[in-house]
């Protein structure tokens, strides 16, 4: 590896937000999924999860839209929602949905400095109930259109680069975030040799 390129990934390590995560439970589309990937990377997201008991598990994401975002990312998979909600509370402190429903606030209401994981639906049922009743709060992006809603990939987006302009602001990419030994399990993952 040479120099520039272990700057580059150093630099973006430095970056990762510990705190942050997103939760993508039952999409359909591979490319929705890799699209979603590919924006938790641009805005320093280390962990994903990815629930799926409908089809099986996945050994790959579409390529192209997700521009191979995935090989920097530690995507975790689960047929079990249980268990990866279980996984996620240890880690995160709150879990809010993306849902329509009466006691949703707008994203711009939410506090996205905090330790949060923010869930993204299947395309055409949205978040289960079984996951809207372990979560925390719902949220919905604003919109005045016709339609109320937007492709799950965009509404990701559009949701994370809330938190990130939160967070910069906050100064929280001024400083590292991840713990060090979690930030050794990556260099390794990435084939940093020390």
């Amino acid at each position: 590896m040479t120099p520039e390129r272990s700057g580059k990934l150093l630099s973006v390590l430095s970056k990762r937000q510990a705190s942050l995560t997103v939760i993508l439970e039952n999409i359909e589309d591979p490319h929705n999924v890799s699209a979603a990937l590919r924006s938790c990377d641009a805005v320093g997201i280390q962990d994903v999860y990815v629930i799926n008991n409908k089809d099986p598990r996945r050994k790959r994401w579409g390529y192209r839209s997700s521009s191979s975002a995935y090989k920097w990312l530690s995507v975790h998979q689960y047929s079990d929602l249980d268990e990866c909600i279980a996984t996620v509370k240890k880690n995160y402190s709150k879990i809010f949905t993306t849902h329509l429903s009466s006691d949703a606030v707008s994203l711009y209401e939410l506090d996205l400095t905090e330790s949060v994981a923010l869930v993204f639906g299947n395309e055409h049922f949205g978040v289960s109930e079984e996951l809207l009743a372990m979560a925390d709060g719902n949220f919905v992006v604003p919109q005045v259109g016709i339609i109320k809603s937007l492709n799950i990939s965009v509404a990701c987006a559009v949701s994370i680069y809330e938190a990130y302009r939160q967070r910069n602001a906050a100064g929280m990419y001024d400083t590292p975030t991840l713990p060090e030994q979690r930030m050794a399990e990556i260099k390794q993952e990435w084939g940093f040799l020390e």
